[in-house]
């Protein structure tokens, strides 16, 4: 059954529910609400608009702080009544800075970090070094040392990896896969390629085997 716009099931005031998540973590970023009219130019674009219950208004996410959302892909619900929007985001969605907006819990204890979360974390927090270069900080550094140096560190760290592997040293393995990840990461920034695009490699070349 092919679904459009008109299928969705707005509520009263023309608005209906949209839940945010991150396309490669599946962390939920926000709760926001779209009208005919944003979902239709959602589509459009490809980027998030939502419309603002406070100001009566549309609102493109990323228009004035630059963290935009890139759409993977909008789910609706059996009802149709709600939605998810899978993005790739560019930057925080909370207009306090964090990646998502819920990051405090009402009841119960703090939830473990995704292992994987971890992973997107750690991108933003080079990102944030690549920008404004604290100084003394290790990944400002190598940033400014440029690609050569880090080229370097990714190599020691893989060889280093292969010799903890060898000598069948768990410990050392753990250690030194958690360097070459970083490094790694450092890399894909500095090189511009977001972690998501890796990951959509990943899970495009699973897809296709599967088939």
């Amino acid at each position: 059954m092919s679904v459009t716009v008109d299928d969705i099931q707005f509520d009263d005031k023309g608005l209906v529910p949209a839940i945010v998540q991150d396309a490669a973590t599946y962390e939920v970023l926000t709760l926001a609400y779209m009208n005919k009219d944003s979902l239709n130019r959602t589509i459009e674009s490809g980027e998030t608009w939502f419309f603002s219950r406070s100001r009566q208004e549309l609102w493109h996410k990323g228009e004035t702080s630059g963290n935009t959302q890139k759409v993977v892909n909008i789910k609706y619900d059996c009802d149709k009544d709600a939605l998810v929007v899978l993005v790739k985001p560019n930057g925080p969605a909370c207009h306090e800075g964090t990646t998502s907006c819920f990051e405090n819990s009402l009841y119960g204890e703090q939830a473990e970090t995704l292992p994987y979360t971890i992973l997107h974390k750690l991108e933003e927090v080079i990102a944030d070094r690549e920008q404004q270069r604290p100084e003394g900080a290790y990944t400002t550094y190598l940033f400014e040392k440029g690609v050569d140096k880090i080229l370097k560190k990714v190599g020691e760290e893989a060889a280093e990896v292969i010799i903890a592997a060898k000598n069948r040293d768990k410990d050392e393995l753990q250690w030194e896969a958690a360097d070459l990840l970083y490094h790694l990461l450092v890399l894909l920034r500095e090189q511009k390629v977001p972690l998501a695009d890796v990951l959509s490699v990943l899970a495009k070349r699973h897809e296709e085997k599967g088939k």
